[in-house]
């Protein structure tokens, strides 16, 4: 029997889809004791999919993980974990070379100053997302997203107050300081550490680009079909996953399954980094404007979001878990326009 609030619920997802920007939307919501699963139009309930940069909530989970394992602080020097060869002359600023002093907690609140390889122009005056949303799909490894970092101008001194610049890079190094201190690939420590205690079922890091598992992504109105792309983010952006794993992963992350719960507490020094998004330390903070909230009806959210149009959000106030994907990479902020619509309705008397 289908209750009237989980009919409006459906609702919501079904007038999201429109043929024209949003082809497919899978969600899942959990109030208390409300759990809701939803899907439309091209993607079912099960249906695996690409959750790109919410990638790194499952990096971020690692990396405190091993904090809490006393095997990193971090307030460690990335030279520590992360080889000469990589680290020389990744940070160059103003003429002073300040790659040393990098640190992790650097990497993951983006204070690190490194531009991003992904998103930032490179030598041909393009970007990588630029050139795959165009269709050129292309394979790249750890070692060449940070060569091409290399090759553009960090934007400032490590550590600067009030400065965040969002940038793949610094995950991409996240991603190798594991492999570094466990001795085994990313993949094996999303299994170990994530995966396998939590019982996911349908999540894992994208590696073989002949896997059609995962729900093609759109772009605009075309099917943006990039394999090759997706097997190259690793640790910045490369796991296939469900709503259904998604809601117990996310919970899981807030609730001190996987590292300890008073962690999030000092995880949250945000910085600005792109409307209305601020980051924090391995996380970010989805907080609407007073004025385009002035009754503060919608809760701010902390979490992530991928360029995919996928999310994973929690609201402390309200205690709402909510994830899912429009899966389209042109306009991933219908996404959070959904999100808050199910939101304000599971929030209803």
């Amino acid at each position: 029997m289908t209750t009237e609030k989980e009919t409006s619920l459906q609702t919501i997802l079904d007038k999201t889809v429109d043929g024209k920007k949003v082809f497919g939307t899978s969600f899942a919501i959990k109030k208390d004791v409300l759990v809701w699963f939803g899907a439309s139009g091209n993607l079912s309930i099960d249906q695996p999919y690409f959750i790109a940069s919410t990638t790194k909530l499952f990096t971020t989970a690692i990396i405190l993980k091993l904090r809490a394992n006393g095997k990193l602080r971090l307030d460690d020097n990335i030279s520590q974990y992360i080889e000469k060869s990589i680290l020389s002359g990744l940070h160059f600023f103003n003429g002073k070379d300040y790659s040393e002093v990098l640190t992790i907690r650097h990497l993951l609140s983006h204070t690190s100053g490194l531009p991003d390889y992904f998103q930032g122009k490179g030598t041909n005056g393009s970007s990588l997302e630029n050139e795959i949303t165009a269709g050129n799909d292309q394979f790249w490894s750890f070692e060449q997203s940070i060569e091409r970092t290399k090759q553009m101008k960090p934007l400032f001194v490590p550590g600067t107050k009030r400065k965040a610049n969002y940038s793949d890079a610094n995950f991409q190094l996240l991603g190798r300081i594991i492999e570094h201190i466990t001795h085994k690939s990313y993949s094996d420590n999303c299994k170990e550490l994530i995966i396998q205690p939590l019982g996911l079922t349908h999540t894992y890091l994208y590696q073989n680009s002949t896997d059609k598992t995962p729900k093609t992504l759109f772009y605009k109105s075309n099917e943006l079909n990039i394999p090759k792309a997706m097997s190259s983010f690793g640790a910045d952006g490369g796991m296939v996953s469900t709503s259904s794993d998604m809601l117990t992963f996310i919970e899981a992350f807030f609730m001190g399954k996987i590292f300890p719960k008073d962690y999030i507490s000092e995880l949250q020094e945000w910085n600005r980094i792109f409307f209305p998004m601020k980051s924090g330390i391995g996380i970010h903070l989805f907080k609407l404007p007073w004025l385009f909230n002035p009754t503060g009806a919608v809760p701010y959210f902390i979490g992530h979001s991928g360029l995919s149009g996928a999310l994973a959000y929690y609201s402390p106030k309200e205690n709402i878990f909510v994830v899912g994907t429009v899966n389209q990479v042109a306009h991933p902020d219908i996404s959070f326009r959904t999100m808050i619509k199910l939101t304000q309705e599971v929030m209803k008397k």
